[in-house]
């Protein structure tokens, strides 16, 4: 994979050279080129930004840095034998960054982020590239940066990781929290590891029995748990049809029930009594 920055500060992606982001680099698995925007700009202050037509607080990233950075990076991909391009649009007016869009993200060949300072880029911009190859404007989380290069290093991690031959053993992201599959509405549950005593805190006896099958179901009930305390929304939205009986009499212990509309289980919804501690 290609991956492409234009950003006004390259420093801030330092981080891309540690860590699992920095082997796969080390090994050619992850082809990383960050590129600072002034060097498209034409005048003694190296300007990227001006007030925003209509008025308001802040300023906009113009059109034209931006737009011959990307020329330039387009053109240096097509050279090098890069394919495929897609823009990633960091943005908290994007939709949600999730583990299904980063496994989208990790089959593309070659990434392009714009991260954006000040109240953003120049609306055109993204239109215009829009024309020559997908965009997805993300955000990863409801809340505002000072700029878009956090959440490069988010997504990109989340990305990498994907990639064949990047995590030391290729099954560790197949029970993540959201990975496709059994887990796509669900937050993994606890983890634990040696010493069996700590403190005066025991490993669950279930890890420690060698039954495959209860350790799996004790898994899939913390999930359950997990899931319900902290992300209570993913349950409601889920299709029920993804929960097997044990799954179900979990929940109806957690003090979930299906909806009674349902044909026979469209959704399931928190019932406020008959709850077992």
């Amino acid at each position: 994979m290609r991956l492409d920055v234009v950003t006004i500060f390259p420093e801030y992606l330092e981080p891309l050279n540690v860590s699992l982001v920095g082997k796969a680099r080390a090994r050619g698995q992850l082809d990383v080129h960050v590129h600072d925007l002034r060097s498209w700009t034409y005048d003694r202050h190296n300007t990227v930004d001006d007030t925003p037509y209509g008025g308001g607080p802040g300023m906009v990233m113009k059109t034209e840095p931006w737009g011959d950075a990307l020329d330039s990076v387009l053109a240096d991909g097509y050279e090098t034998g890069s394919r495929a391009p897609a823009l990633i649009v960091p943005t908290p007016s994007g939709r949600p960054f999730t583990q299904e869009l980063a496994v989208h993200l990790s089959e593309r060949p070659w990434l392009i982020f714009t991260p954006a300072r000040y109240e953003g880029i120049d609306r055109r911009v993204v239109d215009e590239y829009a024309t020559r190859m997908p965009v997805y404007e993300v955000s990863i989380g409801d809340y505002v940066l000072a700029g878009g290069e956090a959440a490069v290093l988010v997504v990109t991690e989340a990305v990498a990781r994907l990639l064949p031959g990047v995590l030391g053993n290729a099954e560790s992201h197949r029970d993540d929290s959201f990975a496709p599959g059994a887990m796509a509405n669900l937050l993994e549950g606890p983890v634990y590891t040696k010493p069996p005593e700590w403190r005066g805190r025991d490993i669950p006896d279930v890890l420690l029995s060698g039954h495959h099958g209860k350790i799996a179901r004790w898994r899939r009930d913390q999930a359950l748990k997990r899931t319900t305390a902290h992300r209570p929304d993913l349950i409601e939205r889920c299709d029920p049809k993804a929960f097997d009986k044990k799954d179900r009499e979990m929940l109806s212990i957690l003090g979930w029930a299906p909806d009674p509309a349902g044909e026979p289980y469209d959704r399931f919804w928190r019932r406020t009594d008959g709850v077992e501690e």
